[in-house]
């Protein structure tokens, strides 16, 4: 608390501070005036690459991005970035499709919807049945008889890969990768539920090679996009995927 000492005023001084009571409104005014008022904030230029329109991609020097146009739509596009210089420029691009249930907000997403986990998401391995790309950098897991992903909710071995499955892990529960040979010949591990995996809301999204139709709730390009783009991710610059859509709660600048 402030403490302010009083002296009893003259009368020419309480006439003084009176005259200073009464300009001091005016003063204020006349400096609120002069003072320009805060920039309101303003949209990112659509001009600008998308990932320099994003709140955040990931701190890396490569990303990922998966936009639909709404979230119920299916399909939409893939697009791979460099940053060099401080400015993003597209690498590559391809068509993508997305879950069969649209794509949602990935922190409340339910496993079994079907539904594409919007949010940003780090690349921590690789996988497929086929060798690896040429120039493939990522670590690269090559799938066998005995290689499943665990998405049995009551297993230890939640949202992982293992081979062979474990006792608590029900077969019906989960994928036995081979089982999918041109969804798995290549694909990308995200980061999904996958560092703290919450039991429920999902396992084994992946980026990988289309199939017939819509996924189930992975994200999938072309196989030879597929190729490029894990012949492209480099480790070293912190590859990051997001998923989004082009407005909206779940837009991708949102991420």
């Amino acid at each position: 608390m402030t403490r302010t000492r009083t002296t009893p005023p003259s009368a020419a001084g309480t006439t003084a501070g009176a005259v200073r009571t009464a300009a001091l409104p005016v003063a204020a005014l006349l400096l609120a005036l002069c003072v320009p008022a805060p920039a309101a904030a303003r949209p990112a230029d659509p001009a600008l690459p998308l990932p320099a329109r994003m709140a955040d991609t990931g701190g890396g020097g490569q990303l990922i991005t998966a936009r639909a146009r709404t979230p119920r739509d299916t399909t939409g596009t893939v697009a791979w970035w460099e940053r060099r210089n401080g400015r993003w420029r597209r690498a590559g691009w391809a068509p993508a499709r997305f879950g069969a249930g649209g794509l949602t907000e990935g922190r409340t997403r339910v496993q079994g919807t079907s539904t594409t986990p919007t949010g940003l998401y780090d690349l921590p391995f690789a996988f497929g049945l086929a060798p690896a790309p040429p120039g493939t950098t990522v670590p690269y897991r090559r799938v066998g008889a005995d290689s499943w992903w665990c998405e049995d909710n009551a297993s230890a071995s939640y949202n992982r890969w293992v081979a062979p499955l474990p006792a608590d892990c029900a077969a019906a529960e989960s994928e036995r990768l081979a089982d999918y040979p041109t969804q798995y010949d290549q694909a990308l591990v995200t980061g999904f539920n996958y560092h703290r995996p919450v039991h429920g809301r999902g396992a084994g999204i992946f980026l990988h090679v289309q199939g017939k139709g819509a996924t189930a709730g992975c994200v999938s390009v072309p196989a030879g996009a597929m190729a490029r783009i894990l012949s492209w991710v480099r480790p070293s610059r912190h590859p990051h995927l997001a998923i989004g859509t082009a407005h909206g709660p779940t837009a991708l600048t949102r991420y």
